[in-house]
C-alpha cells in the first residue's frame, strides 16, 4: 500500500511538472491536437474560388464552409469576415476522376474509380512578424468509388475529401510541432 502511495505521489508531481512546462512555452495546447499560437483569438477563411478544369458546382462553397467549420469546433478562435490574427485563402486546383482499378482481363472497363481534390492554401499568422510559421501548400486527399460512374457517390466522397483537407490544414496552420 505504501509503494502504491509513493507511485501516486510520484505520478502526481511528474504531471504538475508537465502543466507548468507545457504553460511556459507560449502556446495554448488543448484535448483537440492542436495548438493556437499565444494571444491569437481570430481568424478569417477567404472563399476558396474552383479553378480546377473540372467542376463540381458546390465544391467551393463546401470547401470554405467545411475549413470554416474545422477550426470552429478545433480550437476557441473566433471567425471573423476579413482581418482576422490567422488568415487562410486559397484555391481549388485539381477535381479528377480516374481509374483506380481496372476489371482484370480487360482494359477499357474500370472496376473502381478515384475521386481527387487539390486545393491551394495560403495561411498567415500576422502575430508572427518572422513569418516562420506562414505557408503557401497544396493539400491533395483522394477517394476510390466503385465502378466508373461518380454521380451517385459524388457527393458524398466530397464530403469525406473535405473532411481530410480540412484537418490536414488545420494540422499544418496549428499542429505543425
Amino acid at each position: 500500500m505504501r509503494n502504491m502511495l509513493n507511485q501516486f505521489r510520484a505520478l502526481s508531481l511528474l504531471m504538475c511538472l508537465m502543466i507548468f512546462v507545457v504553460q511556459g512555452c507560449g502556446v495554448k495546447y488543448g484535448f483537440s491536437g492542436g495548438s493556437i499560437p499565444k494571444g491569437m483569438t481570430t481568424y478569417s477563411v477567404i472563399y476558396f474560388d474552383n479553378l480546377a478544369p473540372l467542376v463540381y458546382t458546390p465544391l467551393s462553397q463546401n470547401f470554405t464552409e467545411g475549413l470554416k467549420e474545422r477550426i470552429r469546433t478545433q480550437s476557441s478562435l473566433s471567425q471573423v469576415d476579413d482581418n482576422g490574427e490567422a488568415i487562410f485563402e486559397g484555391v481549388i486546383t485539381g477535381y479528377t476522376i480516374g481509374p483506380a482499378g481496372v476489371i482484370s482481363g480487360t482494359t477499357d472497363r474500370a472496376e473502381s474509380s478515384r475521386l481527387t481534390i487539390t486545393v491551394k492554401v495560403k495561411y498567415t499568422n500576422k502575430l508572427d512578424p518572422t513569418g516562420e510559421s506562414d505557408f503557401e501548400q497544396s493539400f491533395s486527399q483522394f477517394r476510390d468509388f466503385a465502378g466508373a460512374d461518380v454521380t451517385r457517390f459524388e457527393a458524398d466522397l466530397n464530403r469525406q475529401i473535405i473532411t481530410a483537407l480540412t484537418e490536414d490544414i488545420y494540422n499544418k496552420a496549428f499542429a505543425n510541432w
